[in-house]
């Protein structure tokens, strides 16, 4: 999933792994590939559920 800035036009902040207890509420499903675009593009991956080695970025 993917954890949405504050605000109108909320932007991508932060990649999480589905279920994870440090998402803020302001978040939505996305699919594999996205998670990995998203991560691609600088979104910075959650440092307590790592989605960025669960996708095997590293």
């Amino acid at each position: 999933m993917i954890e949405l800035s504050i605000g109108v036009g909320a932007r991508p902040i932060e990649v999480h792994v589905g279920g994870c207890c440090a998402a803020g509420k302001r978040h939505r499903t996305i699919t594999r590939e996205q998670a990995l675009a998203a991560l691609a593009d600088g979104i910075r991956a959650c440092i307590h559920c790592r989605p960025d080695t669960e996708l095997g970025v590293l």
